[in-house]
């Protein structure tokens, strides 16, 4: 692809939080011809994501916190997620460790990789590192709640399975890389 795409002009729209840049470039279209297109990149950095999961109980550990972006389109902001963080400069299974005894207070040493994907391909530069993790009631080391200094505030969710999909239907869980993950598990047969 980078013999099909020529970057005339990169421009940084905003570097506070994340970096948000306007790139202009001509792309080769697939009968040969050559277009100007203009595009805006946000770059939050990659990031990990974990699905808690109990077999015995037929649990798992969601979270509950507030999210501005979802606020700010007219949801009351309050999000049931899978526990998540970006990776910084951990690698993306040391990250997700780290953000799983933070978050939730559990203590997981032995969580599998399930796949990778781009989360909103469209504008955000971000790839998702997707994990699962077995846990047990002795892994809670701690009460999690996330970063206090982060403005991180969050309710930890034991949930039966079935009933966080159902939440799915219901609108209860809108958030994406948690619905993948819940649904990961239930085609994998995590806790069958």
């Amino acid at each position: 692809m980078r013999e099909r795409i020529r970057i005339h002009d990169v421009v940084v729209l905003s570097d506070d939080w994340y970096v948000l840049k306007k790139t202009t470039y001509d792309f080769q279209r697939k009968d040969g011809s050559w277009q100007k297109v203009s595009r805006e990149t946000y770059d939050r950095g990659n990031g990990a994501t974990i699905l808690l999961y109990n077999r015995a109980k037929k649990t798992v550990i969601l979270t509950r916190q507030f999210r501005f972006p979802a606020f700010v389109n007219g949801h009351h902001g309050m999000l049931i997620e899978a526990c998540a963080g970006l990776l910084d400069t951990d690698d993306a299974e040391t990250c997700i460790k780290r953000e799983t005894e933070e978050e939730t207070g559990f203590l997981v040493n032995n969580v599998r990789k399930a796949f990778e994907a781009f989360m909103s391909p469209g504008s955000v530069t971000e790839i998702l590192h997707f994990f699962v993790g077995e846990y047990t009631d002795r892994d809670k080391t701690g009460e999690g709640g996330g970063v206090h200094s982060d403005g991180e505030d969050i309710e930890v969710l034991e949930l039966p399975l079935d009933q966080a999909l159902k939440m799915i239907s219901t609108g209860e869980i809108m958030d994406g890389k948690t619905i993948m993950l819940l649904q990961h598990a239930k085609l994998a047969g995590l806790l069958d």
